[in-house]
């Protein structure tokens, strides 16, 4: 470090003395100790906190600790403090320790750097359906030696399902701040999987000595791979605890609504690819209706608004394939067990695949992600993962987006669900001559116990063909209230003047926008005075600039919302109301 640096480390040292002295506050010993940047300043006054962070930055040359328009914005990025893992919930009420026997924070930090192209193979992940005899037994073997490691071992299979459990329950509060850090339901949940199976790819390839190993992705959202692959009903890849219902040869129902379907096995297929339609093309114009929302630092930051491919197909095929027989469809059902299936792997495989799609779909990366993709409240959040070499590694979100500096692909398949457009079940000339009304929702909003219809007004009507070029039409549930954390799931349709038959044909339906689902995802107990406890409702956005042209309503001055909750799952959920936004 120059002199200057450390002239300024020194001067800011006496201030924080003078400050304590002033507030007459014992400094505790740990107070200089960098804990890699993990150090907790929860019991120290705010003018603590912010000169340790200032210092901190001052030592390792971070231009972005002045106080500047970066680093505001910088404020708004997340990362985990490491020193504050405790005891979660299930939504059932019972116990789950997701913590690691030795805890993180005790351990040296790297930063992550991509993998030399001169040294590693790119590594090619294939259909789980069309793997061979030999593939199959290198997985399994490396699965196999995973589960026999130590339980304290990071790379323990328990160990690995436990990282999720960590993330996805809330189990970190954020660092320098009492909210608690949580990676679905917003726009972590993409970047955190890709880099959470990458090093569980790494580690199964460490494991066997073999630096081409690529984990397989479940291709449900072709024909021919929506089925359970056979090989994980098999030794070290199988789960008891899975819906003995919904085994092979079962056709997965990838917008499950924990009753069944009743369809043949050709009709669940086309509804399969009309739903995939929707969710990948139609309703996914835009990066937050396909990513999620703005996630950002503190309870102030905090947003629930899931993209279209987090809610389903993701959501609802961890409750399809989770037991019944278990009180949250655990392992898959329920996300503190999920990873405990080594389904899941290729589950996320395969979502993670439909992220590079998307891109692809809509220009490539740079131009899919916009503005989006280059907010630094984004780009530098970070978490820490355990490599192959069992290093505690630092990755950011700018880390996990190129998929070709992370040295592995997809190999290529069909896309069938592009072809499979939805039609109107109605002549769109029926519901410009249907009667409508706007409902209520009230102070404390309406509950979701049976249909909800209600007549929503559009803004601007008539906008201009650049306007519409430029901007998706979304409609917006919101004030989403679940007042247990409970499996929830409700349907949108617009526009659904024959509401039985429109309801029949389901997402094969033009009028169908989208769904909701909230899978259980626990809650944590809080364990330290001052910890955040706030509780945030939930917004559904769906772009429907498509639908309206396709029904022939996109200049009508109102639309008919129609909100069909399922499975019994809406006594416990109110929406505070529906309204139409625009979005750039």
């Amino acid at each position: 470090m120059d002199g200057k640096r450390w002239l300024s480390v020194v001067v800011i040292f006496v201030v924080l003395i003078l400050v304590g002295l002033f507030f007459h506050d014992d400094l505790p010993a740990s107070l200089f100790r960098r804990d890699q940047q993990q150090q907790t300043t929860t019991s120290l006054p705010a003018s603590f906190a912010w000169l340790m962070n200032l210092i901190q930055g001052i030592i390792t040359g971070d231009d972005n600790t002045a106080d500047s328009e970066p680093h505001k914005r910088l404020r708004g990025a997340q990362s985990p403090n490491l020193t504050t893992c405790h005891l979660s919930l299930s939504d059932a009420d019972r116990p789950v320790y997701c913590c690691p026997l030795k805890p993180e924070s005790e351990e040296p930090i790297i930063d992550f750097e991509f993998p030399s192209p001169s040294d590693e193979p790119i590594k090619i992940r294939r259909p789980a359906h069309l793997v061979d005899e030999a593939y199959i037994a290198k997985y399994t073997e490396a699965v196999d030696r995973m589960r026999r490691l130590p339980p304290d071992h990071p790379h323990n299979f328990i160990r690995q399902a436990n990282m999720h459990c960590i993330y996805c329950t809330g189990a970190y509060n954020q660092a320098n701040s009492s909210a608690l850090l949580k990676i679905h339901r917003s726009w972590f949940f993409f970047p955190w999987h890709r880099i959470f199976i990458y090093f569980h790819e790494r580690i199964l390839g460490k494991l066997i000595g073999d630096d081409t190993f690529a984990l397989p992705f479940w291709n449900w959202d072709s024909p021919e791979g929506m089925v359970i692959p056979n090989f994980y009903m098999n030794s070290s890849l199988n789960d008891v605890d899975r819906d003995l219902g919904h085994l092979p040869p079962m056709v997965t129902d990838i917008n499950f609504d924990y009753v069944e379907s009743g369809l043949s096995p050709e009709a669940q297929v086309s509804s399969n690819l009309a739903f995939m339609y929707n969710q990948m093309v139609s309703g996914a114009r835009k990066p937050e209706l396909f990513i999620g929302c703005p996630s950002r630092a503190g309870e102030e930051g905090a947003c629930d608004g899931p993209g279209t491919i987090e809610l389903a197909p993701h959501n609802a095929l961890h409750t399809w394939v989770g037991s019944a027989g278990q009180p949250e469809r655990e392992d898959l059902g329920a996300f503190y067990s999920a990873a405990r299936d080594p389904i899941f792997y290729a589950h996320h495989a395969n979502i993670d695949r439909l992220w590079t799609v998307w891109e692809d779909l809509n220009g490539g990366r740079e131009v899919a992600g916009g503005e989006f993709l280059n907010d630094p409240d984004w780009l530098d959040s970070h978490f820490y993962f355990h490599d192959e070499n069992a290093r505690l590694v630092r990755v950011r979100v700018r880390d996990c987006l190129d998929m070709s500096k992370l040295r592995y692909r997809y190999e290529e398949v069909k896309h069938p669900w592009l072809n499979a457009k939805p039609k109107p079940t109605n002549p769109p000339s029926a519901a410009r001559n249907t009667l409508r009304q706007s409902i209520d929702f009230g102070p404390t909003g309406r509950t979701l116990d049976a249909t909800l219809r209600t007549s929503v007004r559009r803004p601007r009507p008539h906008r201009t063909k650049k306007e519409m070029e430029k901007e998706e039409e979304v409609l917006v549930v919101h004030g989403i209230d679940i007042k247990k954390d409970m499996y929830v799931k409700f349907d949108v349709y617009v526009n659904a003047v024959d509401e039985a038959r429109t309801l029949e044909y389901g997402p094969e339906a033009r009028e169908f926008a989208g769904t909701f689902v909230n899978v259980r995802h626990g809650v944590r107990l809080v364990r330290r005075e001052g910890d955040s406890q706030m509780k945030t409702k939930s917004t559904l956005k769906l772009g429907i600039s498509e639908l309206l042209a396709d029904l022939e309503a996109d200049e009508d001055e109102s639309i008919l919302v129609t909100i069909v909750p399922r499975g019994g799952t809406g006594v416990n959920t109110t929406v505070d109301g529906v309204r139409i936004e625009y979005m750039k």
